[in-house]
């Protein structure tokens, strides 16, 4: 009898491993599209098979504006089809993040309203571009700058965790801001800031305005955490001039990239152009999977 239990548990457990390794976990690769733009648009986006709204800061969690102002407008993303799960323009460029002119406690006041408003939101991910708050002043040390910076991340990080809310740190293009341009340098940043909730974003567009390639997601995908995406020429929506983004899909891919990912555009017309961006996204991961 002993024998008998023994091998029906062995038998058991062989069934239970064969149909454990026959059904592979569902592909949840890029399942999240979203756009950056205002919560008006979010039915006409969910229309178009987008899940999300990714804000401002400014205009959706009004960090210098009442508690009544801000609750009405939570209202409004409450009654939308699609959530708000991500806000960008975070710091004004008035706040100075990086020179003499730096006001971090000015700046760490303002981003714990913002924090504790997207808590309430249900934002998941403050994007961290600001270039106008980070732009180096001409004159003043970079490597000053950078400790400006991360001193302030640094501090940051802690107190967005306590709001459940991760910082994206966004590098730019070098015709938009002088400080942080590129993947690789953004990397550096979060990892010496070493904090769960601070993280990196990688912006197809901004890395290919810089000619960054896709070995830079390769080395800091595991610190990637969101991802914005648009067209090299004229900033456009995907599907305009029908660029490739595959390698770039390839790279955050085989790190195993689990989030989102933003069209952050200049839009001719959004109602006409939402469907052809994310069905040129949608066919470009379906070909690259080929």
């Amino acid at each position: 009898m002993i024998k008998k239990n023994i091998m029906g548990g062995i038998f058991l457990m062989a069934v239970m491993s064969f149909f454990s390794c026959s059904s592979p976990k569902p592909d949840t690769f890029l399942t999240e599209i979203g756009v950056c733009t205002s919560v008006s648009n979010a039915d006409m986006l969910a229309s178009h098979g987008y899940s999300y709204i990714e804000e401002s800061v400014g205009r959706f969690l009004m960090p210098t504006q009442s508690e009544e102002d801000f609750n009405e407008m939570l209202q409004q993303a409450q009654n939308a089809a699609i959530p708000v799960k991500a806000c960008n323009s975070f710091i004004p460029g008035s706040l100075k993040s990086v020179g003499p002119d730096a006001v971090h406690p000015e700046i760490l006041e303002f981003m714990e309203i913002a924090f504790r408003r997207a808590q309430k939101a249900g934002v998941e991910y403050i994007v961290f571009g600001s270039g106008g708050s980070r732009a180096v002043p001409e004159g003043f040390s970079k490597d000053e700058a950078l400790r400006q910076f991360t001193g302030l991340c640094s501090q940051m990080a802690p107190i967005a965790a306590r709001y459940n809310v991760v910082v994206i740190l966004e590098p730019l293009n070098k015709k938009e801001c002088n400080l942080i341009n590129s993947v690789l340098e953004g990397g550096v940043i979060v990892e010496e800031v070493n904090h769960p909730n601070f993280r990196l974003l990688a912006d197809i567009y901004h890395m290919m305005m810089d000619g960054e390639g896709s070995e830079s997601i390769e080395k800091y995908g595991h610190l990637i955490h969101h991802t914005h995406i648009a067209e090299k020429e004229g900033r456009a929506a995907p599907g305009t001039h029908n660029e490739d983004f595959t390698a770039y899909f390839k790279a955050l891919k085989e790190v195993g990239y689990e989030g989102k990912m933003s069209v952050e555009c200049r839009w001719e017309d959004v109602e006409t152009q939402a469907g052809t961006a994310i069905e040129t996204i949608n066919n470009q991961l379906l070909n690259m999977k080929l």
